[in-house]
């Protein structure tokens, strides 16, 4: 136990830096294990990272005391789009385009029914680099991060059978940057302004709760509830013109997962989790009309000696949706912008600042035991180009138009060690 609490404050020294992600702006997993079978955790386990992560039940999997450290080398490629009166732009590569993205996780078993741990991730986050590119791009640049210390706690209530509690203590930062422009009322002379506040921050605090079963050593089952968390960035952007700064709400929303897995073979497993992520009705998503997500990890793990061999899937369908003739009245409240948003405007923030949109990713690694204590994993997850573009009728038919595509790749390597 006291190596596990004097491990705490290298949990919360590692953590670090999030990125554009890939579950709306989730990650689809945090350690390589997980990463390389699509994002699944939630039914099975898989690890000591991600059974804190995705589903805390599944800690009592792990014997002894397990520390494990690892990353994400990050790529997004990202491009923009934006056509108004004043011509098109073509789609702008952006030059927020490659990130590094920690993780770190902890558990120790107490004894046969108890096994604490904790973990500190960067699991969500999006961002995107437009700054000296076509002025019709507003020179948006945008940083969200969102980060987690997950302390938490599993009990095998009877055999087979385990319920994990986490104590989610996050971290968010966001920085809103653009060159907005407005019509001077009294010289009807069009105007520009830097409506970005700099970089705001603040604390928030959740919960999950998991149940985990197993039979034999064949079957798996898992279920796992997370809740949201409220988040407010005070005096984040200028949506006006006025040079008052204003905050924007942000709460990471809900999700519910179920997963099962099976041991067919004693060198193979696999694992199917269904996750629903409550955007809709989540502060600041729900105004920037975000979808709900349901998302789909199909993973599997091939043992050959001390080799693992890993392979998945994962789907999600994009939140943000596309629209054509969208409304360019202002119809939209953003909680607390003082200027309300027409649907276009929405459609072109979210496609221009955050294209969160990417849907289908394969997923590859493996995991090479070089003693009885450590092991390494790595882990390769390609996200296959998606592209949405909304159009409104100003004018002219299609007169304005918002782009955006996203494709993604990314690089895990873990380093764990059991005792």
């Amino acid at each position: 136990m006291r190596k596990l609490v004097g491990s705490v404050a290298v949990a919360s020294a590692v953590l670090s830096t999030a990125a554009l992600a890939t579950n709306g702006d989730n990650l689809i997993g945090v350690s390589p294990a997980s990463r390389a079978m699509g994002g699944i955790g939630v039914g099975m386990p898989v690890g000591k990272t991600d059974a804190i992560f995705r589903n805390p039940a599944w800690m009592s999997a792990e014997k002894g005391f397990n520390v494990s450290f690892g990353g994400i080398l990050f790529m997004p490629h990202v491009k923009g789009r934006s056509m108004d009166s004043g011509g098109d732009s073509g789609y702008i590569t952006s030059d927020a385009d490659t990130f590094v993205i920690p993780e770190v996780g902890i558990v120790n078993q107490i004894n046969d029914s108890l096994t604490v741990g904790i973990g500190a991730f960067g699991v969500s986050g999006m961002g995107v680099d437009y700054r000296n590119k076509d002025p019709r791009l507003a020179n948006m640049h945008t940083n969200l991060q969102f980060m987690r210390v997950i302390p938490a706690i599993s009990y095998k209530a009877m055999p087979g059978l385990s319920i994990g509690f986490g104590l989610d203590l996050a971290y968010g930062a966001l920085d809103l940057g653009s060159i907005m422009q407005y019509q001077d009322p009294n010289t009807n002379q069009i105007k520009k302004w830097n409506a970005g506040g700099g970089v705001s921050q603040d604390y928030g605090i959740g919960f999950q709760l998991g149940l985990a079963y197993q039979l034999g050593d064949m079957i798996y089952a898992g279920f796992n509830y997370q809740s949201p968390i409220s988040m407010t960035y005070k005096k984040v952007f200028d949506s006006d013109g006025n040079r008052q700064f204003e905050d924007l709400k942000l709460t990471q929303p809900q999700e519910v997962a179920i997963g099962i897995g099976a041991k067919p073979l004693d060198n193979l497993k696999v694992g199917f989790d269904i996750r629903w992520i409550n955007w809709s009705s989540a502060k600041g998503y729900k105004e920037f009309k975000w979808d709900d997500q349901w998302v789909f990890a199909l993973g599997g793990e091939y043992t050959i000696d001390k080799l693992k061999l890993r392979a998945g899937y994962n789907y999600g369908k994009s939140p943000i949706k596309s629209g054509s003739n969208l409304n360019m009245g202002n119809s939209n409240n953003i909680p607390d912008f003082a200027q309300p948003f027409p649907d276009y405007k929405v459609a072109w923030f979210n496609l221009i600042g955050f294209p969160a949109i990417t849907e289908h990713h394969i997923t590859l690694g493996a995991g090479y035991q070089f003693t009885k204590h450590f092991t390494l994993n790595v882990s390769y997850v390609h996200a296959f180009e998606k592209k949405v573009e909304s159009t409104a009728t100003y004018m002219a038919p299609n007169d304005y138009l918002a782009g955006a595509k996203n494709s993604q790749d990314s690089i895990g390597v873990g380093l764990d060690w059991s005792f």
